[in-house]
């Protein structure tokens, strides 16, 4: 059974982030890059599945500049078999829109014939989680999200997914399409000998024009601004005077 699993190349998780100075956007120079959170537990379920005798091959694809190169080594130092890079210099976190992405993984899940598709619930960068869906509305194929725990029985995938009012058991057929929570797993920490056979690893480059598919921006960004710092607190010394403070405010009766 071969596995696809999608990536994206976001700002660090723990970097701090800032807006640039003419408000266009979120400044990108010189800032800390690596691979989504989440698309990194999707690519680690796909190496527990071909460690299991389950997945016969995982293949990593990701779209974006020349950089996203490096995540997919990334992926490959993991345990990923090969991976495909899909070419563009539009701006991942405000031009490239998420139809625009889930058409150029559709080409790729045509191409490669995948029987399982495992993609990051979102990025932490626009919050959309909206590529797999809409992936699976293209494909016509199964599609569960957030994803917390997985089990692949024959042509079967049987799928924990987190919801607001707890834990849904779904049971699917094989293809399908599948998009990663938080707690599906802790990924791995790529040890130094895997880190460079990645390096040797197969990295086939493909320029997203050539899939013909349409990526004009359908919606822009016109300023972007820092949130307003939050107002420092104060100490009280009982509860009387927490009351006091709060009816002062008007903030209780």
């Amino acid at each position: 059974m071969r596995v696809l699993v999608g990536l994206k190349r976001v700002i660090d998780y723990a970097v701090k982030v800032r807006v640039s100075k003419d408000g266009s956007g979120v400044a990108m120079d010189n800032v800390k890059m690596s691979m989504n959170p989440f698309c990194e537990i999707a690519c680690e379920e796909a190496i527990r599945l071909k460690e299991a005798k389950i997945a016969t091959e995982i293949v990593a694809v990701s779209i974006g500049p020349k950089q996203a190169v490096e995540t997919l080594r990334s992926a490959l130092a993991m345990g990923a078999d090969r991976a495909i890079h899909i070419a563009t210099d539009v701006r991942l976190d405000q031009e490239m829109q998420p139809l625009a992405t889930a058409k150029l993984l559709k080409a790729v899940v045509e191409k490669e014939a995948p029987s399982l598709v495992i993609l990051g619930k979102q990025s932490i960068d626009t919050d959309n989680a909206t590529t797999g869906p809409m992936l699976a509305e293209l494909l016509d194929w199964p599609l569960v999200t957030f994803a917390s725990k997985l089990k692949i029985e024959a042509n079967t995938a049987i799928v924990d997914r987190e919801t607001d009012t707890g834990i849904d058991s779904v049971q699917i057929s094989l293809p399908a399409v599948i998009t990663a929570d938080l707690r599906l797993n802790t990924p791995r920490y790529p040890k130094l000998p895997s880190i460079m056979k990645a390096k040797k690893k197969p990295v086939e480059a493909l320029q997203a024009e050539s899939f013909g598919v349409d990526l004009t921006i359908v919606n822009s960004v016109k300023h972007v601004d820092s949130p307003p710092p939050r107002p420092p607190g104060i100490t009280v010394e009982s509860v009387d005077d927490l009351i006091s403070k709060l009816k002062a405010e008007n903030a209780i009766p």
